[in-house]
């Protein structure tokens, strides 16, 4: 492979890995995925809640969630669980959590611009290279049962404005017009039109496949071993399903790998903290007429439950939410599941959940909530990683960023 084409590796085949990699093909570069898993989109991209919701973007750096956290840490069904069990890790990570929360507003306002600019890319990928993800475009309503809470989004939406978006309190009647389905009581709604949602599991393999047919290289079932940065290229070397050994040469590497990416930061000689956040799911199979007419079109979310709601085709409810500080396990938990499948029947009495699948993924979280997106300390080094709950919502954008900043490096550099 000559320098001139520009090679460079993706460590990471999610939402991020991919549009990183479609971003960077389109550029000009020789791009090479690794992925540990047997396909696209395997873990924390293959069943989250399905909002592109830049009206999500406010970042959690605030004391309130600090005494939510401590008040229902002995609560299993709780929307927030810490497990109190000692690691440095944690502790780190949520020390820098709250030294982050003086920059609760700007960093809120960076987080909606983010998103915002995603949103083009992410329909204009699909729409070009011609594959359907369930698109529904018909905004998205926080729904809101306590009423002080709703007095508090109301505040949020200025913050939101002055990152460009329109996101509006309505009265618990004008919501039911916009969903008729929701069958419980509210006391208002905040809507923001120009939200939309999707399957990301769906989008990620097609923009995979669309790589694919253009050149990209994927080696999946592999396990990185090292990464040997050699001053002005990187050696990747890793086993694949066999254990057979390879390395191979890049001028410049991308950092793409969820939760992984902090070990990954490690031998490249950055830190970068992502703490596992995790995070349930429960596709609800509509599998007769009643529940299809039953289930939503427009896409919820419930900040007190802290659960969100999408309507993935005619037969598929997701709904997904919680957040758990509990390490590097994908258990999936029955005293969590439990809570999203009896919300989904107050506020849906009539959708069947006989046929109900769960699911749990790990969130590559930031301490202050903003993706690691850039350069690192070495030449040729990038990151696109880190984007929390937001992967699906940014990862267009970031991926943008990226890649211009690692074509301009290159052009510096010949």
């Amino acid at each position: 492979m000559s320098k001139s084409e520009k090679s460079i590796a993706v460590i990471g085949a999610g939402i991020t890995g991919i549009t990183s990699a479609y971003s960077l093909m389109q550029r000009g570069f020789k791009v090479t995925v690794f992925d540990r898993n047997r396909y696209a989109a395997m873990e924390t991209s293959y069943a989250n809640g399905g909002q592109l919701s830049a009206s999500n973007a406010e970042v959690w750096n605030k004391w309130s969630t600090v005494f939510k956290g401590m008040k229902w840490m002995f609560a299993p069904g709780a929307p927030l669980l810490i497990n109190p069990a000692p690691s440095f890790h944690k502790y780190s990570w949520m020390t820098e959590f709250m030294a982050a929360i003086p920059h609760y507003e700007k960093n809120t306002i960076e987080t909606v611009r983010l998103a915002i600019a995603a949103r083009e890319h992410l329909k204009s990928h699909a729409a070009k290279e011609g594959f359907d993800f369930d698109c529904e475009d018909r905004g998205i309503l926080h729904v809101f049962t306590d009423p002080a809470e709703f007095e508090s989004a109301k505040k949020v939406n200025g913050l939101l404005a002055k990152g460009g978006l329109e996101r509006h309190a309505i009265s618990a009647d004008e919501a039911r017009k916009i969903e008729p389905a929701i069958q419980t009581d509210i006391s208002g709604a905040c809507f923001t039109p120009s939200d939309f949602t999707g399957d990301i599991h769906s989008y990620s393999v097609g923009l995979s496949e669309a790589c694919e047919r253009q050149g990209v290289i994927f080696n999946y079932r592999c396990n990185i071993k090292d990464i040997d940065h050699q001053g002005d290229s990187i050696d990747v070397s890793w086993t694949d399903k066999d254990n057979a050994k390879f390395s191979e040469n890049f001028d410049n590497i991308v950092i793409c790998a969820g939760v992984g990416s902090r070990k990954l930061a490690d031998m490249l000689g950055d830190r970068v903290n992502i703490y596992p956040v995790k995070g349930y799911s429960i596709t609800v199979n509509l599998t007769n007429e009643e529940s299809q007419k039953a289930a939503p079109w427009v896409s919820l979310l419930d900040d007190e439950a802290k659960l969100v709601v999408s309507r993935l085709g005619k037969d598929r409810l997701r709904i997904a939410g919680t957040a758990e500080f509990n390490g590097y396990n994908l258990n999936i938990r029955d005293d969590r599941i439990k809570p999203i499948t009896k919300w989904c029947e107050r506020f849906f009495p009539s959708v069947s959940t006989k046929n109900v699948v769960p699911w749990a993924g790990l969130r590559p979280m930031m301490p202050n909530m903003l993706p690691k997106v850039g350069p690192g300390k070495k030449p040729g080094v990038f990151y696109n990683t880190g984007h929390g709950h937001l992967g699906w919502t940014l990862s267009a954008a970031t991926a943008e960023i990226v890649s211009e900043q690692a074509l301009l490096a290159m052009q510096a550099g010949s």
